[in-house]
């Protein structure tokens, strides 16, 4: 079998950011399937290499986190036009496999389909065009009913969909009827994230009290709501406690965030410098707690957060501030607590109990290790992708409270 993998933001576990696609991609050659993976780098000019049994092929379309909103869509779009270029030269598939974000991805199933009468499966990893709608950055009625379109003809023409979460999974039953719809969360590598012994040197370096220790690594975008951990960085420094904060990403926001902790003389947060999927465990393995964050909107609530399933497999107890599906698992699991709107202070209350109660905190990191383990480990996402790349992949069947992970 061959497939055609496309994702416009492939990174590799050394690269760091989000792996899903290398270690889906993984999966599938090592079950024997020829996997070609159509992305994008921001050197100039086309270039091809072999990553894992992979053959990776990387489009010359530059893209950074600061491009405005109309430099963004010429990205998407240049890729489009280059990967359906591509695809013309490559052996033909049986499939291709096409991830979101961006939406725009979808426009190469719909050409393959017609053109070369290729089937896709279609991932939704994030909801597009609802999360910029919400967010702010599309206001034109006109072209939200475009995307609204698009969307909807990018599911109606898939072979089946695959979801990242129980909510996207029933935006999208609610979009598109009828449609073959399998549930695919982020899922945890529990060989490159595990609990292992403090890193003293490291602690000694930033300065760590070891008291209480709280981390937070991933994107420092608009929609990840960082700025409320400086909040609780805040309290804690003006009422005494010895805890400290450590920040590891990189973003559009990332000057900002440090600009705001230097106006609040937080000498209780840390940053760190984005790094790979070893260096995100390392970091982990000094904290007590991951901190887990989006803003409140509606559509964020759907997410499935690759750095909530790095913290979970490096055994770490969760503080969460949004309600969703990341908070239901951490309520039903007791893998943590909520650090919601409004109530700041019954999360306070509550750290300065797990401060000085070490036995919860670390009941709390184990319950986040097993739960990894028993339903999102990497080896069982990889089979679940063994079935939905078959020709008749096995949906998840009900509503969103059928497929609640419990």
């Amino acid at each position: 079998m061959r497939v055609v993998y496309v994702h416009q933001y492939f990174r590799t576990p050394d690269q760091g950011g989000a792996v899903r696609s290398y270690h889906l991609a993984k999966g599938l050659v090592e079950a024997g399937i020829r996997v070609d993976m159509i992305t994008a780098h921001n050197r100039p000019g086309y270039d091809q290499c072999w990553i894992d049994g992979i053959r990776v092929h990387y489009l010359p379309v530059p893209y950074d986190q600061n491009f405005g909103f109309l430099k963004r869509i010429l990205a998407f779009w240049s890729f489009v036009k280059k990967a359906k270029k591509l695809l013309r030269k490559l052996s033909r598939p049986d499939l291709l496999y096409i991830t979101s974000t961006p939406l725009t991805t979808g426009l190469v199933g719909l050409w393959a389909k017609k053109e070369m009468a290729l089937p896709y499966i279609f991932e939704v990893r994030d909801l597009w065009p609802e999360a910029p709608i919400q967010v702010g950055a599309i206001r034109n009625s006109i072209l939200k009913r475009l995307l609204y379109s698009l969307e909807k003809r990018i599911y109606d023409q898939s072979l089946s969909l695959v979801a990242l979460s129980p909510g996207i999974a029933s935006h999208i039953r609610r979009s598109s009827s009828g449609k073959v719809v399998a549930l695919l969360p982020n899922f945890s590598d529990l060989t490159t994230f595990f609990p292992k012994e403090r890193n003293e040197k490291l602690a000694k370096e930033l300065g760590l009290s070891g008291r209480l220790t709280i981390a937070y690594t991933g994107a420092l975008g608009l929609v990840n709501a960082v700025e409320e951990l400086l909040d609780l960085a805040e309290l804690a420094q003006k009422r005494g406690k010895d805890w400290d904060f450590l920040i590891m990403g990189a973003g559009s926001h990332a000057q900002k965030l440090i600009n705001l902790s230097s106006l609040k003389s937080l000498y209780n947060v840390h940053f760190i410098p984005f790094g790979s999927k070893y260096e995100v465990n390392e970091i982990l393995n000094l904290s007590d707690m991951a901190w887990i964050s989006f803003a409140h909107l509606p559509v964020l609530k759907t997410n499935s957060p690759n750095k909530f399933f790095d913290a979970l497999a490096a055994g770490k107890a969760i503080l969460v501030n949004h309600k969703g599906w990341v908070y239901d698992l951490v309520k039903t699991h007791d893998l943590g607590i909520p650090c919601l709107p409004g109530k700041i202070e019954v999360a306070f209350s509550k750290l300065e109990t797990l401060a000085e109660d070490r036995a919860e905190l670390d009941k709390m990191g184990e319950n986040s290790r097993k739960l990894a383990e028993t339903f999102f480990s990497k080896e069982i996402a990889i089979s679940r992708m063994l079935e939905i790349v078959n020709p008749k992949p096995k949906p998840t069947l009900g509503g969103e409270a059928d497929i609640r992970i419990a």
